[in-house]
């Protein structure tokens, strides 16, 4: 990865998703294996994702190739999207959550923007990354802004991240957990400590203080994202998913991660925090997997918060929480049972760019 690369400038800081965006970045669908018996109502739930937020602001979407793009059209007509409100690329990839595989948007002292392009392996997982490993590359050419490379403090080496593992209120607070940067399991950097990750954050993300979580959701895919758990909806507050049945794997999780918060809540490095618990929905299987179904992984955009939803009575919850914390934006609800089966929904299928 060469094409582009510019050197760190100082003052690097990654906005809050809240912070206003030039656009939304998605990939249309077309990985029958990562919905497998389920590909039919997918472009569907996506051409939806796209009306909800095409209203917003520009919505930027990579295509696999020509047939791809032709779906794609045609879904997006059938739903009412207006073509001036989203631009089609052919651009191949793997899968398509750019979350993950899709550059970071960062803004220099200058407030000029970046695009911080970590090293993407599929989760330490699948053998299949190589296209995706170039998207950033694309996506840095398209949205014509200069690409920036992180390297590791230790080694020199391409820093592995994924955009889900990370969570910032934009004024020096990260989130993230140890199963996902410090398990053995699933490992992204072998040998980059504790202390390595936070020095990477310092300078390349603007953090000043990383808060710590333990584990994600039950059946995460990515061993542990913290955008299935925990996220910031203002520079001082916190929505924790927790799941309040002690009978329910998910509850033991949650309660180390809300006494973590609570503990660091009004230290002199974090200041005092609000704490805000979302339900999960009910536990949603398919052929026996759990999936990792959670409120959490909601998209904040411009002027909306696009919200997953799973046929739940906790839904109304979620909603209504939502709305009530974010309440300059139009909070709505996208039905993603079928969605989840690819074990991720809304945060992890987008990537904003800041404006």
């Amino acid at each position: 990865m060469t094409d582009n690369v510019h050197a760190r400038p100082s003052g690097l800081r990654m906005p809050a998703e809240w912070e206003r965006h030039r656009a939304t970045w998605l990939a249309w669908p077309h990985h029958e294996p990562d919905w497998p018996g389920k590909m039919g109502p997918i472009p569907w739930v996506y051409a939806e994702i796209a009306r909800v937020l095409h209203r917003h602001e520009q919505v930027e979407i990579l295509c696999h190739d020509d047939a791809v793009r032709a779906d794609a059209e045609m879904a997006l007509r059938a739903h009412g999207v207006d073509p001036a409100g989203y631009r089609l690329h052919i651009v191949p990839n793997d899968r398509v959550w750019l979350r993950d595989s899709a550059p970071t948007g960062v803004v220099d002292e200058q407030g000029r923007v970046h695009m911080v392009n970590w090293r993407f392996n599929a989760w330490a997982k699948y053998p299949d990354h190589l296209n995706d490993q170039r998207v950033g590359e694309a996506i840095a050419k398209i949205a014509g802004l200069p690409r920036l490379v992180p390297t590791r403090p230790d080694n020199g080496e391409p820093v592995v991240l994924e955009g889900g593992a990370i969570e910032t209120n934009g004024s020096g607070l990260f989130l993230v957990t140890e199963e996902c940067l410090l398990s053995h399991v699933q490992e992204r950097n072998p040998g980059l400590t504790r202390e390595g990750y936070e020095q990477v954050f310092r300078d390349w993300l603007g953090v000043r203080e990383t808060i710590w979580l333990g584990e994600g959701c039950i059946g995460d895919d990515t061993h542990g994202h913290v955008d299935d758990i925990a996220r910031f909806v203002s520079a001082d507050t916190i929505v924790l998913a927790h799941e309040e049945d002690p009978a329910d794997e998910n509850h033991a999780r949650s309660l180390d991660n809300l006494k973590r918060l609570e503990a660091i809540s009004g230290s002199p490095s974090v200041g005092p925090l609000r704490i805000v618990t979302l339900p999960f929905p009910r536990p949603v299987f398919m052929n026996g997997e759990r999936l990792p179904a959670s409120y959490a992984n909601f998209y904040i955009a411009n002027g909306v918060v696009a919200v997953p939803t799973f046929n739940d009575p906790n839904d109304r919850v979620a909603l209504n929480t939502l709305a009530e914390l974010m309440p300059d934006r139009t909070v709505v609800g996208i039905h993603a049972v079928d969605l989840v089966w690819g074990l991720g929904t809304l945060h992890c299928l987008s990537q904003q760019e800041p404006a």
